[in-house]
């Protein structure tokens, strides 16, 4: 049951998580951006963490990974990767609650410098947060919530425009 989305910036790999498994897997495309041209190169267990990841992202760079996790716990995971857009090299590092703005969250975004962390899901919003310090969530502190619910209901998944001009949501 897919439900999260990453592609590698240079088109090269892409990630894929869902509801029906504790895990990341990991594809590389030997045509960038090219998804027929996919093969599975593996696995990594978020179980420890996570039983059922709804959404995921990585620092531009391919160091740090973040997994939504919507069943287990309404949390970002956080994880240092020693070996960049490897997901096999990722150790959880720590995790920021999302709770409090979100009961079930879906999709997960964040501002290309790691200084803003998005998060919307089925409560119909998309709930904004600042990190005081880039890319840590442990230092995320909630802004503001937009409203979506008279777009769509049941909101899964947003993306920015790099210079933050533009959001778009999917649901």
């Amino acid at each position: 049951n897919p439900i999260g989305l990453f592609f590698k910036p240079d088109g090269t790999k892409m990630y894929v998580v869902g509801n029906a498994g504790a895990e990341v897997n990991e594809y590389n495309l030997s045509t960038p951006w090219n998804v027929s041209t996919a093969s599975f190169l593996q696995t990594f267990s978020v179980a420890a963490q996570e039983t059922a990841p709804q959404g995921i992202f990585f620092k531009p760079d391919g160091t740090k990974m973040y997994v939504l996790g919507g069943i287990t716990g309404d949390v970002v995971y956080e994880y240092n990767l020693s070996a960049p857009w490897d997901a096999s090299s990722s150790v959880f590092v720590q995790n920021f609650s999302v709770a409090a703005q979100e009961t079930s969250p879906q999709g997960l975004f964040f501002k290309p410098d790691g200084t803003k962390m998005y998060v919307t899901g089925l409560d119909n919003d998309v709930n904004e947060y600042n990190l005081s310090t880039p890319w840590n969530v442990s230092t995320a502190s909630f802004v503001q919530v937009f409203s979506v619910a008279s777009q769509d209901t049941t909101p899964t998944g947003l993306f920015f425009k790099p210079d933050g001009t533009k959001m778009y949501v999917i649901g």
